[in-house]
């Protein structure tokens, strides 16, 4: 049973339609994202007062919006609006002419709800337990810190990239002293915040102006894979990427790989914004999350904001099953393969034949549950394709690295192929990640076969050590043919691993 519910997002900066298709378990999947530049903070005059030009701008967007929700067949939708609306005096004028024009209804989030939901998206779909938030708009701020998935603190400023922009950016690039006057003003504001300072926890950068710094760094390392959703930098990379775009005119900077358009005159304070924060907090790290407001709104409306599971492993197994859902995966098949691949594992630790971390153990357990997922496109290359989509694919509660390795583990089909995969990535892992890497993925490819035919007919394994060779006894309900051909056929991969000859015993139970 599915559904559709379409968000209207109404900020400073942008204006978006976001349509999703909600599950009734509480997965949603984005199935349309409509964005207009809007800027609806450079008609905010300094009296506080929205002016008609950019009432009529907003109106035209969302009677487009209007249209697009009436060929999904979607009624109505939850519209929301930020910053600009939220400051302007004649913001019941707005909601009463939108609410005319339109049809729509306004909901203005105050500070405290956009800082929270902000926050619920990203403990939603990082593996983040403790850290810093900064989602900065076109015109205001918000940052949040959160201890073990708790929110703790919220603030949100009046200022954003358009506001900041308007009062310390005069021509089409910054000079030293509007530089300084940005950076004394930024570091004022933080210090008003005693929570702030010296933090040292990692920070979550939120919306378009962290995701184009990101794509920046991305498109100078040539780097492999897709997606910014929980890509890393340094705080020297942020610092590099500022030092970069400075001395830049708007029209070089619109030039600049990675950068969306409509953000190069914009940027500037942007990064500064980062920059500034990542050392006054000390930050390890900053982390992006693709994932923001709209996320958030969504999340509660699936499951209830006091219903979201906070920890990292709830979210890794939702995006487990979000896969499995996609790729057509029997969820009796994805049980099977980490049922057998946890037993196998426990008794081959139980020889002494190798030790994996619970970390280890649980790759081990996501991998299995994701096997071979490629055979949805293509049986002959599922091996090529499973590799390709894992790697590629946004997984919530993965960083890019542990991507990676549950791709290699998920498609491994021999050590040659797994050399190929990972030598894009050879800096990502030491010789001995990439032997637990082939161990996990060998015994996989044995697993798999003990369920060639996906009837789940094997009921148990043992494993014994008899004079140099593993004896391996296989319990199976119903004729085992075709899993005996299969797990004959792979188990050299294992030997491999394991540098031990394996021998397989398959045995008829009532």
């Amino acid at each position: 049973m599915t559904n559709k519910s379409a968000i209207v997002d109404i900020g400073s900066n942008t204006i978006r339609l976001v349509i999703y298709k909600r599950f009734n378990d509480g997965r949603y999947k984005e199935i349309e994202n409509v964005k207009a530049v809007a800027r609806l903070r450079t008609f905010l005059g300094e009296d506080m007062r929205l002016a008609d030009k950019g009432l009529d701008k907003l109106c035209h967007i969302l009677k487009s919006f209007k249209e697009i929700l009436l060929y999904h067949t979607i009624s109505s939708a939850r519209c929301v609006a930020t910053a600009t609306i939220r400051q302007a005096v004649n913001r019941e004028e707005i909601l009463s002419v939108i609410k005319r024009e339109t049809g729509m209804t306004i909901e203005i989030l105050s500070e405290e709800q956009e800082a929270f939901y902000g926050f619920l998206a990203v403990i939603s779909t990082t593996p983040a337990d403790t850290a810093l938030t900064i989602d900065i708009g076109g015109g205001s701020t918000e940052i949040t810190y959160f201890e073990s998935r708790k929110l703790i603190e919220s603030h949100s400023y009046p200022f954003g990239v358009v506001s900041l922009k308007q009062q310390f950016i005069k021509g089409d690039s910054m000079s030293e002293e509007e530089r300084a006057s940005l950076v004394d003003f930024l570091l004022k504001e933080f210090s008003k915040l005693p929570w702030l300072r010296n933090k040292r926890v990692p920070i979550i950068g939120v919306g378009g102006s962290a995701r184009n710094v990101a794509q920046i760094d991305q498109q100078q390392r040539n780097y492999q894979i897709a997606g910014v959703h929980q890509y890393v930098l340094s705080g020297n990379t942020v610092g590099s990427i500022r030092d970069q775009l400075f001395p830049l005119s708007y029209y070089e900077i619109e030039k600049v790989e990675g950068l969306s358009k409509d953000r190069a005159d914009i940027i500037l304070p942007a990064v500064e914004v980062f920059h500034q924060l990542i050392h006054y907090t000390e930050a390890p790290y900053f982390m992006i999350s693709r994932k923001g407001l709209r996320e958030g709104l969504i999340t509660e409306e699936a499951k209830g904001a006091t219903n979201v599971e906070m920890e990292t492993g709830s979210v890794i197994r939702m995006s487990i099953k979000e896969l499995c859902h996609e790729f057509d995966i029997q969820e009796s098949h994805s049980k099977q393969m980490v049922l057998i691949a946890s037993k196998l594992w426990d008794k081959l630790a139980e020889l002494g034949y190798w030790e994996l971390s619970t970390k280890d153990l649980n790759m081990l357990k996501y991998s299995a549950a994701l096997y071979y997922l490629g055979e949805y496109i293509d049986s002959e290359s599922s091996s090529q394709h499973t590799f390709y989509i894992l790697a590629n694919r946004s997984i919530n509660g993965f960083f890019h690295q542990d991507r990676v390795k549950l791709a290699s583990i998920s498609s491994f089909k021999n050590k040659s192929a797994l050399k190929q995969y990972l030598e894009p990535f050879s800096e990502w892992f030491t010789k001995e990640e990439i032997n637990t890497i082939k161990e996990m993925g060998a015994l996989l490819k044995l697993v798999y076969s003990l369920n060639a035919t996906k009837r789940n007919i094997v009921k148990g394994v043992e494993v014994e050590r008899n004079k140099g060779t593993l004896q391996m006894s296989i319990y199976c309900k119903g004729d085992f043919l075709a899993e005996q051909y299969q797990a004959e056929k792979q188990k050299r991969h294992l030997e491999k691993a394991l540098k031990t000859e394996l021998e397989l015993n398959f045995r008829s139970i009532e």
